[in-house]
């Protein structure tokens, strides 16, 4: 049985928390489809519908890039997989990290 897809009145309050947790505050923006003649901003709504647009065309796209079970997996292409180290922007620190 596939899973039931989210409703909009879901979607909108995972939307709302993600662009929170970054700092963005989409009643900032005026409410209504309608954009801001003077600004330019897009409204609210508007915003809001095509988040959720997005959101439901990549989950099946997204999902396509996680890595297989470890069942189903080459074992050794997970161990090396695994054992990639983390991307830093200064790696010289990392290096007592990676001595043990």
């Amino acid at each position: 049985m596939a899973p039931t897809p989210p409703t909009d009145a879901e979607l909108d309050v995972a939307i709302r928390a993600r662009l929170a947790s970054l700092g963005i505050d989409l009643d900032q923006l005026p409410p209504g489809t309608a954009a801001d003649p003077e600004t330019g901003s897009p409204g609210r709504d508007s915003v809001l519908a095509s988040l959720r647009s997005f959101v439901r065309g990549t989950v099946g796209t997204l999902a396509a890039y996680q890595l297989p079970a470890p069942a189903d997996a080459d074992a050794d292409l997970a161990k090396a997989l695994s054992q990639q180290p983390a991307p830093m922007l200064y790696p010289s620190i990392s290096t007592e990290w990676r001595q043990s």
